[in-house]
């Protein structure tokens, strides 16, 4: 039996180690791992598994998990938009959040921006979480603040929440089991004193770990200062039985990622090596936010850590296993589930009646509420395309819906929509910082939107079917949205999403990186060997690789409900020079090596490295949302080729289906009257209709006995083709209504029921 176990025991550490070398796209990793703003990190490892979260402030926090410290997945939303003490302004969500597991079940705890601590448990980390429970100030202290974090001793099986409220106040305060202070209280109030000046800045963000027998306790200067460090080996508040390490416990030289600090807890490894992660300004696209990153944490001959400052370059990634979860950048969605991904954060206090994904199936209703709504990811990357199909039918200038990136304290915001003009006429405008363009809308209620960023660079398109775009006036420099500088508290980094105002609308899909718009090469995702200049890829050599992060191929075969992305790659495209004797670049998805490999070309000599050729190849079949690998080999010793941009192009685009998703649809031959969706309702609906030629078009509801109760449209001209109006019942009491639609000697009428 004794046999059995070792000989069990060598096959897992054989699996585990195969894990690790399935694939170099996996050996090594550049920084952020979490791209995006993600400020006041946390780190708890439980099992084989590692949760973080952080601030979040007006954003919905979410929990990210991850095998292997390098891919992260959104799991949860520990705290939902709906409840009732979330605040809309900037800075007044979820200060800090720390998961953890303590007596058989998992526990997170936040603050609230006004300075209140609260709780919420799961069964699963998953979920589903509880409601908030408000933690408890402990007689003697004025409260508990905010950045706080939870320290659990497993020698002893105790817990202790980390507390900082002001910049003399820390303290460690002992839980029970209940997940409420004790009443124990250890005083370090001593670490930061206002009679010498605080001499530690704010001595904010407290973390605690324990490695060889001490107790390590770690703290940042401020939000961008330095990191500091003391150890023990008792947990107690004498101030004598602790030694504080003299300066900044970061070593090495600094790259591109400015004041790393707010450190988490250090975990460590079955190899002994120890990992934290911090949170660092990108030192030329500072109002992008605090990234996370992922430092290794080595022990001095005092036994002090010192974490290795993020490098520009790749460097070696823990031995853990990566179990296919992909890299961390917003994820594509076609609304295909039942419930909202967790990966979507609303914008403040949000309702849960202000979204659905089951009044119509396949699509993402959002309502506008009081001052809009807006479903938003982080947007930490320099180059994708986002785009969106929506339905949509504004009737005053107000009524807006499309796609945005917005700043942290919602100032600035660069966007693309619907909506209509001052005298009614449905338009689509492309707007940031008093930049305003417009196109009029000949499309109809049922339209997409494409907002395409390229560094600085914002541009705006629509379109009818998804392939032939237009733009919206010219490309906008939205520099200020990156690189200017706020109020801290506010500032919590751009967001890209979806948003609606004064009217509801219905979303199909959101795409973040399409395949089919060119793909700037010098802005990889992960990478090894090559260099980022401002333009292209370069310093490729035999071996290098680059990746390109949550790129959608779209689907051949549809869902039954939405329309979605239907489309597959026949070729990509790629724009590269070479002045030597050029390389080969092989195309894989999913990692290398142990993804599938679906194109190789030939680079060949251009001339000089200032020409830049085109170079197409076939790919395979492919769908999907993947990351996309270049690995390029060729003469050892010498640069290959320099890389612009690549693009992949469809096989077939299909025809704008309408509402039917029916091709021959597309462009009527005959009056119609929809049945309306959904059906019941409460309180809004969706009435469509079609038009075989331009008509004057009435359209009324009625109660039961025959009085008018609304007049959707009176007599107005409309185009030839498929419309939809939004009926509002909230100030009709439950019943059944008819509608009614007259164009020219057309007349139809339907039934449809409000059920409050």
């Amino acid at each position: 039996m004794k046999k059995l176990a070792v000989l069990l025991f060598c096959l897992m550490s054989l699996q585990w180690n195969n894990s690790f070398a399935q694939s170099p796209s996996f050996k090594t990793y550049v920084n952020p791992v979490i791209p995006g703003d993600h400020p006041d990190p946390t780190l708890t490892k439980v099992g084989n598994y590692f949760y973080t979260s952080g601030s979040s402030f007006n954003p919905t926090p979410r929990l990210y998990r991850s095998t292997d410290l390098v891919h992260w997945k959104v799991i949860a939303q520990p705290v939902l938009a709906s409840w009732g003490q979330y605040n809309s302004f900037p800075g007044g969500g979820v200060w800090g959040g720390h998961m953890v597991y303590y007596n058989h079940k998992y526990w997170h705890y936040f603050g609230l921006g006004g300075g209140s601590m609260y709780f919420v448990t799961a069964n699963n980390p998953e979920g589903p979480w509880s409601t908030p429970v408000k933690v408890n100030v402990p007689s003697g202290l004025s409260g508990l603040g905010v950045d706080n974090s939870i320290f659990i001793d497993k020698i002893y099986g105790s817990w202790y929440m980390l507390t900082k409220n002001g910049r003399q106040n820390n303290h460690i305060v002992e839980l029970g089991d209940d997940g409420q202070p004790t009443g124990k209280v250890l005083d370090l109030t001593w670490l930061n004193p206002q009679s010498e000046g605080y001499p530690y800045g704010w001595a904010e963000g407290p973390v605690m770990w324990k490695h060889n027998g001490y107790y390590y306790y770690s703290f940042a200067q401020n939000l961008a200062g330095a990191q500091y460090v003391m150890k023990s080996d008792t947990l107690t508040d004498n101030s004598a039985e602790w030694t504080i390490k003299s300066g900044t416990i970061f070593t090495g030289g600094q790259g591109q990622y400015d004041a790393p600090n707010h450190i988490s807890p250090a975990v460590m490894l079955e190899d002994s090596t120890s990992w934290v992660i911090g949170q660092s300004y990108n030192k030329d696209w500072y109002a992008q936010g605090r990234q996370g990153l992922l430092m290794q944490v080595t022990y001095d001959a005092e036994g002090f850590p010192q974490i290795h400052y993020p490098s520009n370059t790749a460097v070696q990634a823990p031995k853990l296993p990566n179990n296919g979860i992909p890299w961390m950048v917003p994820k594509s969605d076609m609304f295909d589930s039942t419930g909202l991904n967790s990966e979507w954060s609303f914008l403040g206090y949000t309702p849960d009646s202000y979204h659905s994904l089951t009044d119509r199936p396949g699509w993402l209703h959002l309502d506008a509420g009081r001052n809009g709504t807006c479903v938003i990811k982080n947007d930490g990357e320099h180059q994708y395309t986002l785009i969106t199909r929506l339905d949509f039918n504004p009737a005053a200038v107000y009524h807006r819906a499309g796609l945005e990136i917005i700043n942290g304290p919602q100032t600035l915001a660069a966007k693309v929509y619907s909506t209509v003009d001052d005298s009614g006429n449905k338009i689509f405008e492309f707007s940031f910082n008093g930049t305003d363009y417009k196109a009029p809308n000949k499309i109809g209620s049922i339209a997409w939107l494409k907002l395409v960023r390229n560094a600085h660079e914002i541009s705006g398109y629509y379109s009818s079917d998804g392939a032939n775009w237009s733009s919206i006036g010219n490309p906008i420099d939205a520099r200020a949205i990156d690189i200017e500088q706020t109020q801290f508290n506010d500032f919590t980094g751009n967001k890209q999403g979806l948003f609606v105002q004064g009217t509801g609308a219905y979303f199909d899909l959101y795409i973040y990186r399409d395949a089919y718009s060119k793909m700037a090469a010098q802005y990889p995702a992960n990478y090894y060997g090559v260099t980022k200049y401002s333009s292209y890829l370069g310093n490729i050599h035999t071996g290098d690789w680059a990746m390109y992060a949550g790129v959608d191929f779209g689907k051949e075969v549809q869902p039954k409900t939405g329309f979605n992305y239907q489309r597959t790659p026949g070729n990509v495209t790629f724009e590269a020079s070479s002045g030597s004797s050029g390389g080969k670049m092989e195309v894989w998805i999913d990692s290398l090596d142990t993804g599938t490999k679906i194109a190789e070309t030939t680079i060949g000599n251009t001339g000089d490295w200032r020409s830049f050729d085109t170079f197409s190849t076939k790919v395979d079949s492919i769908s999907g949302r993947h990351d996309v690998y270049l690995r390029f080999t060729g003469n050892d010793g010498e640069e290959l080729l320099r890389l612009k941009n690549l693009k992949f192009t469809p096989k077939r685009v299909p025809v704008f289906t309408g509402i039917d998703h029916n091709p021959e649809q597309s462009i009527p031959d005959h009056f119609r009257l929809y049945s309306n969706y959904p059906n019941p309702f409460n309180p809004t609906t969706v009435i469509r209709y079609q038009l075989p030629f331009s008509s004057e078009v009435n359209l009324r509801v009625y109660n039961y006995l025959g009085r008018q109760v609304a007049l959707l449209i009176d007599n107005k001209k409309i185009s030839r083709g498929i419309h939809s109006v939004t009926f509002d019942g909230s100030s009709l009491s439950s019943g059944v209504y008819l509608y009614r639609l007259k164009a020219g000697n057309y007349i139809q009428t339907k039934k449809m029921i409000l059920l409050k």
